[in-house]
C-alpha cells in the first residue's frame, strides 16, 4: 500500500511542475512581442465591424473568453466555431469585420479554410499561433507568435501551456486596445450593470431618489405636515429634506428624528416647526460620486439617508441605505 505522505508529495510535485512550465511559458511570451503585436492593435482599433474570434477545441474555448473580454471593454466581438462557419455561419462575417484565429499548430484544417474563405471576401485576419510559417500563419494579415510551447501535460499532448499563452496574449491585446480607446471606469460600468464590479462603478446620480420621490419641505412646516407629505411620497422615504426659500439645503428630518421627538409621549410637538427638530449640516453626496463612496459615507457616519446636492447646495436627490442594499454588497 502506498504511503499517504509519499503520495501527497508526488501529487504536489507534479502540480508544481505544471505551474512552473506554464509560468515559464508566459514569461517567454514577452520575447515574442514585436511590431506584429502593434499592427494587431491597429487592426482592432480600425475595425468598424466586429472582431470574430475563432478556434477549434481548447483554443476555441480560450477564444470565447478573449471575445468576451473584448466585448466587455469596448470592442464589439463574437466567437465563431470554425466547423459551423464552414456550414453556413460564415454568413455572419462581413467585410468590415476582423478575424482573430487561434491555433497552436496553425494547421487546423477548418480554421485555415475559414480564414481562406473570409480573405476572399475581403475580411482581414490575425493569426495567434506557435508556428508562424504554418498554413494559418501564411494566410493571415498579421501573426501573433506564442512561440514553440512545451505542454505541461505529462504526455506533452493536452493543450495546457499553449492555451495559457493564448489567453495571456489575448488579454494583452484587449488591454492595450482598451487603453488606446480611452475606455474609462464609467464605460466599464455601462457594460457590467448587473455584476458586482458594475455596481461598484455606478454613480450616486444613477441610484438616488429624485423627482416625485424626493420630499422637499420648508422649515416652517410642522412636523405633522412633513409626516403627511413623506407618507404620500412614492417609495415612502425615511427622510425629508428641509430647504430655504432660495431652495438650498438647510437640514434633514429623518424617521430617527421623529422617534426621538416622541419618546417622551409629547405628541403636541407634532405641531412644532420641523426646523426646530431637524438635523443641521447633514452629511451630503454629489451625483457624480460612486455608489461605493455613498456606502462608505452612510456606514462610517452610522446614518440611513444622505441628501444629494449640486454645486450650489440645492438638493437633487436622496440616497437611502435600503436602496443601496438592494444593489448588493
Amino acid at each position: 500500500m502506498d504511503d499517504p505522505k509519499n503520495k501527497l508529495a508526488e501529487r504536489l510535485a507534479q502540480a508544481a511542475e505544471v505551474v512552473r512550465i506554464e509560468a515559464e511559458t508566459l514569461l517567454r511570451l514577452e520575447e515574442h512581442l514585436d511590431e506584429s503585436f502593434s499592427q494587431a492593435v491597429d487592426m482592432v482599433l480600425a475595425c468598424t465591424g466586429q472582431v470574430v474570434v475563432t478556434g477549434m477545441g481548447k483554443a476555441g474555448l480560450v477564444g470565447q473568453k478573449i471575445s468576451a473580454t473584448l466585448a466587455s471593454t469596448g470592442t464589439p466581438s463574437f466567437s465563431l466555431h470554425p466547423a459551423e462557419a464552414l456550414h453556413g455561419d460564415l454568413g455572419r462575417v462581413r467585410e468590415q469585420d476582423l478575424i482573430l484565429a487561434l491555433s497552436n499548430s496553425g494547421e487546423t484544417p477548418e480554421l485555415s479554410a475559414l480564414v481562406s474563405a473570409a480573405t476572399r471576401h475581403g475580411t482581414p485576419s490575425i493569426a495567434m499561433t506557435g508556428q508562424v510559417g504554418s498554413s494559418l500563419g501564411r494566410q493571415a494579415s498579421v501573426v501573433l507568435n506564442i512561440g514553440r510551447v512545451e505542454e505541461a501535460c505529462p504526455l506533452k499532448l493536452a493543450p495546457t501551456a499553449s492555451t495559457s499563452a493564448m489567453l495571456a496574449l489575448g488579454d494583452a491585446l484587449a488591454m492595450v486596445v482598451l487603453s488606446e480607446r480611452g475606455f474609462e471606469r464609467e464605460d466599464f460600468a455601462r457594460f457590467h450593470p448587473a455584476g458586482s464590479l458594475g455596481r461598484q462603478l455606478l454613480t450616486v446620480g444613477e441610484v438616488m431618489r429624485k423627482g416625485t420621490e424626493l420630499p422637499l419641505v420648508a422649515g416652517t412646516r410642522t412636523v405633522a405636515e412633513v409626516l403627511i407629505q413623506t407618507s404620500k411620497t412614492p417609495g415612502k422615504p425615511g427622510a425629508a429634506l428641509v430647504v430655504t426659500e432660495a431652495g438650498t439645503l438647510e437640514g434633514i428630518f429623518t424617521d430617527g428624528d421623529l422617534r426621538r421627538l416622541l419618546e417622551g409621549g409629547q405628541f403636541d410637538r407634532l405641531q412644532e416647526a420641523v426646523a426646530d427638530h431637524m438635523g443641521r449640516d447633514p452629511k451630503t453626496l454629489h451625483p457624480d460620486q460612486l455608489v461605493e463612496e455613498a456606502h462608505r459615507l452612510l456606514r462610517e457616519n452610522r446614518i440611513d439617508q444622505a441628501p444629494v446636492v449640486d454645486e450650489s447646495r440645492i438638493p437633487v436627490g436622496l440616497v437611502d441605505v435600503q436602496d443601496l442594499l438592494e444593489l448588493g454588497d
